[in-house]
């Protein structure tokens, strides 16, 4: 079938950034995501009327979901949008992503902010990669905290109530990426108690919609007790391996469960995109000019496409 079927980016070179950007790879990312998404000259984004709050979620692991939640952020911020990401995944693998130091003694984290310890002004950091993209970091310390929120008054609206929208509006967060730890928990409850949409990456592989079900039953337990506005928006297709026939298979067998809630836009299979977290960058940063960097470009232009009528159909 044709490369392009479902919008999957064709290989393309790294742009020459030697007019008009410097050149890092950064700036090579910007100025290809400037062809990609404007042709002809640079632009922003459109900004959703609200702070768009979405939790990552699939407790199948490899599925892309933490690397899925990292690029579209990135993505997102490249264009003038911004975003944080919250980790809420024990092994804090975003965190590492966006290239903040989360095993530093002493660091405040998603952990300390659940507790109450510290506020969200206090747990923020901005990434080094962008002043618009943001994270609040996940530690080992994580991993006991479904144990500690069992005993706690209102334990599964903690991370709801801990998000301070004045600190959203006075840092212009458009964004809001909740990644989850591969889990139906305690965590995974509060994140999507927290959100308003939930976008769900599955894999163009074998038992693609194994599990999808259970989570899609949790949502709804979520949604009739504790989140009346909670609603699964989005759908991303990943690992996509056009050489096979049985990824075309699966992703029409997804869209044609989904329908229009599975974006266009494919993420391919990359040995890049696995390649970038180890040096705590994402594929926008370090393979710019990659099929992977383009289809996370491509992906957070329609995420933002659907944002504006999204947040209208909210507010």
């Amino acid at each position: 079938m044709p490369d392009n079927e479902y919008n999957v980016s064709r290989e393309t070179p790294a742009p020459s950034v030697s007019q008009g950007f410097d050149d890092t790879p950064i700036a090579a990312a910007a100025a290809r995501a400037s062809e990609v998404l404007t042709p002809g000259g640079a632009g922003r984004l459109p900004r959703p009327p609200a702070p768009r709050i979405m939790t990552i979620a699939n407790q199948k692991g490899g599925v892309g979901k933490t690397t899925s939640a990292v690029n579209l952020a990135a993505g997102l911020a490249l264009h003038g949008l911004g975003v944080l990401v919250v980790d809420l995944d024990p092994q804090g693998n975003a965190s590492t992503a966006l290239g903040i130091d989360h095993r530093k003694p002493g660091i405040a984290s998603v952990y300390e902010m659940l507790l109450d310890e510290v506020p969200l002004r206090d747990a923020i950091q901005r990434s080094p990669s962008s002043d618009r993209l943001y994270c609040v970091p996940s530690t080992l310390d994580l991993a006991g905290a479904e144990i500690e929120l069992v005993s706690m008054v209102a334990r599964e609206s903690r991370l709801r109530n801990a998000i301070d929208m004045e600190l959203l509006t006075e840092l212009d967060i458009d964004y809001v990426l909740i990644d989850c730890p591969p889990s139906l928990g305690l965590l995974t409850v509060n994140a999507m108690v927290a959100a308003r949409e939930v976008l769900i990456p599955i894999q163009c592989e074998y038992y693609a919609l194994e599990g999808v079900g259970q989570l899609l039953r949790n949502i709804e337990l979520v949604q009739a007790h504790l989140n009346k506005d909670l609603h699964v928006s989005t759908i991303l297709l990943t690992m996509y391996d056009g050489r096979t026939k049985l990824a075309d298979q699966v992703a029409a067998e997804v869209r044609g469960h989904f329908g229009e809630k599975v974006l266009s836009t494919i993420i391919p299979r990359s040995v890049k995109v696995s390649e970038a977290p180890g040096f705590g960058m994402t594929i926008i940063e370090y393979d710019p000019g990659s099929r992977g960097s383009m289809s996370y470009l491509d992906a957070a232009r329609e995420l933002a496409m659907r944002g504006v009528a999204e947040g209208r159909n909210g507010s």
